[in-house]
């Protein structure tokens, strides 16, 4: 019997980890499942959690105006490629924390006029809606650092001009998704008519 109990947190953890990344496709579902908010559900769904206010943090920071100086000398000065992802990761981590929980309760606040959501699930649909900007991560940044390499992280390098500028409309565009999941992520936890169908 001990047995069981403990296999069936582990199968509910594997289950929101993949619902990380169905997010992505299919977003109401997922939200959908968020309207159990008893304690078992939330310690189910805290990996995944954590996974993508991690990915989305570190993906953030790296857009920031520091990112483009922590190589310089006179900047925070990381020395190779190995310092500035244990910069990205730290100061990447403690920006998702930072905004979860303070974004989570912004989120609260502003939708508990309407009622019907918690500040727990407000966080989470906050961290669930950043999937976009976890995949961004994943998917633009390779592709930035094997075009522009450490010039990303000095100042004057050759990561400007047009080649740039379209990185950044694409990582908007992957903001303005992440911007969509919070709208669409909100309505579906409040449970609003016909947000079910299709």
């Amino acid at each position: 019997m001990a047995t069981r109990t403990q296999v069936a947190p582990q199968a509910d953890e594997r289950v929101w980890l993949q619902r990380a990344v169905f997010v992505l496709v299919r977003p109401r579902e997922v939200f959908a499942a968020m309207r159990d908010d008893s304690d078992v559900a939330a310690r189910a769904r805290s990996e995944a959690v954590l996974a993508l206010v991690i990915l989305s943090g570190v993906g953030t920071v790296l857009w920031t105006p520091v990112a483009g100086t922590v190589m310089d000398v006179n900047g925070p000065h990381a020395s190779d490629g190995l310092d500035v992802a244990i910069w990205a990761f730290f100061l990447g981590s403690a920006y998702g924390a930072a905004f979860y929980f303070l974004g989570g309760l912004v989120v609260y606040a502003l939708t508990r006029g309407v009622g019907g959501i918690t500040y727990r699930q407000a966080r989470h649909v906050l961290a669930f809606a950043s999937a976009p900007v976890a995949l961004s991560l994943l998917v633009l940044w390779p592709v930035r650092l094997a075009v522009y390499g450490e010039d990303l992280f000095r100042t004057g390098g050759s990561d400007h001009g047009a080649g740039n500028t379209t990185f950044v409309v694409l990582e908007l565009l992957f903001v303005a998704w992440a911007l969509a999941l919070l709208v669409l992520g909100l309505r579906t936890v409040r449970g609003q008519p016909g947000l079910e169908r299709g």
